[in-house]
């Protein structure tokens, strides 16, 4: 049987400082691989490369995944600063296009991370370069050493930190069967203002926005602000996302 066939979105990096690589995490790949049941397909974030019409024509879903990189902030409207940096505004370029497109073909597309945020700024959205600095809100980026260096364990990186309450009778509540999970927290950048087709789905104890679809989108349209592609193997909430996902890749499009 044939499988089908996911675009997953590479980041740029700069290796060495000389050469430019195009390059995605291996846990995205493995997520599509052994739990949407995908055969996983890299597709660069440089707009002079990658041809979103013809993309669409190749693969049957596309994951968005998570980056370092910022969504520059001139795509909803502020002044960008250097603190935020860096960004990849090549893959800015791909990525919200490509997330219109999917939506209005009925192509499915799972947001991670920045992929959720590149979901809200496409509809119109905002967001806040560090939401830790909003009045009330927790740190959601990575944990440190008191010598402020990453945690050396991605045990501990990857760990579960905080709870999001789902949306009553929302899309995350019905395929999740729940109205509480808990999650993982890797991120500073998060949505401000949720854009005009983008639904909350999920809220974390502070308020912050943890999971979101698209509202009328055809086809599977979801997004989530923790990194769902870290351990699906073993994580119920994950991999019931992934499947979910994988199951949309063969579904008849409406």
């Amino acid at each position: 049987m044939k499988k089908p066939v996911v675009g997953v979105i590479a980041n740029t990096f700069h290796i060495e400082g000389r050469f430019f690589v195009q390059g995605a995490g291996e846990r995205n790949l493995r997520a599509v691989a052994e739990v949407a049941g995908a055969l996983p397909v890299m597709f660069p974030g440089l707009p002079d490369v990658t041809e979103i019409g013809a993309l669409l024509d190749v693969v049957d879903g596309v994951l968005l995944t998570g980056a370092r990189a910022n969504v520059h902030p001139t795509r909803f409207g502020v002044e960008p600063c250097a603190a935020h940096e860096p960004y990849d505004e090549g893959r800015d370029c791909v990525a919200l296009g490509l997330v219109e497109a999917c939506v209005a073909k009925g192509v499915p597309v799972f947001g991670v991370c920045r992929g959720l945020q590149e979901m809200n700024v496409a509809f119109g959205g905002s967001l806040h370069p560090e939401i830790r600095d909003l009045p009330g809100r927790m740190n959601h980026r990575m944990p440190r050493l008191e010598n402020g260096e990453i945690h050396p364990d991605p045990a501990v990186i990857f760990a579960d930190r905080h709870d999001v309450r789902l949306t009553p009778d929302g899309e995350f509540a019905r395929l999740l069967g729940c109205e509480t999970i808990r999650v993982n927290s890797l991120h500073g950048q998060g949505i401000l203002d949720p854009g005009k087709r983008v639904v909350v789905e999920g809220v974390a104890e502070d308020g912050t926005i943890e999971a979101i679809s698209i509202a009328g989108a055809p086809g599977f349209a979801l997004g989530v602000q923790w990194h769902a592609e870290y351990d699906p193997q073993t994580n119920a909430v994950n991999r019931k996302l992934f499947q979910a996902f994988g199951e949309a890749l063969t579904a008849p499009r409406r």
